[in-house]
């Protein structure tokens, strides 16, 4: 059984670690409840960028040098291409491109939510999980175990960890 000095050296790491990882879960709790509604346009705004791509481009080869997500050619005459989000002139190289995003603040909160590898956000979204697993464990550490609120916090950790497996399960 492990001291009641080793307890009490988790409870305080525990609480000045979870003071710190505070403002890091509230933007990833926020940044979590902005990823729900990502197929509509809540809290939305249309924001128009102008690109200067080469002059005389097909409609594929706008495309592909303009490198926006889903944007797609809906139509061409001979001076103008008709994207689903814009318009490419062909005689100019303009191309206009109209989408509807976040703000600048909250994409990047959404950014950082969504970080992968190729991010140097990874390494943010990494440190995080490790210090809630460090949660999780030293949560357990912070009693004795011979007490019962060891003995029930453990109950209500399985039903806790019940209840997200069943929703995972039957809820997607």
């Amino acid at each position: 059984m492990a001291s009641t000095k080793l307890h009490m050296t988790f409870r305080k790491y525990h609480r000045w670690l979870g003071f710190f990882l505070a403002g890091i879960m509230a933007v990833y709790a926020v940044s979590g409840i902005l990823l729900i509604f990502r197929p509509t346009d809540f809290l939305k705004f249309e924001q128009t960028h102008e690109y200067q791509i080469e002059a005389q481009l097909n409609a594929q080869s706008a495309v592909d040098q303009l490198r926006v997500k889903g944007l797609r050619a809906n139509g061409e005459s001979d001076t103008q291409v008709e994207f689903n989000y814009g318009s490419y002139d062909k005689n100019t190289g303009t191309a206009v491109i109209t989408k509807k995003d976040y703000p600048l603040i909250l994409a990047k909160m959404v950014k950082l939510h969504k970080a992968t590898n190729n991010s140097p956000l990874f390494w943010l979204n990494i440190s995080f999980g490790i210090a809630l697993l460090f949660f999780v464990i030293s949560a357990f550490l912070m009693f004795l175990p011979k007490l019962p609120i060891y003995k029930n916090g453990l109950k209500i950790a399985g039903v806790g960890a019940l209840f997200t497996v069943l929703m995972l399960v039957f809820g997607s």
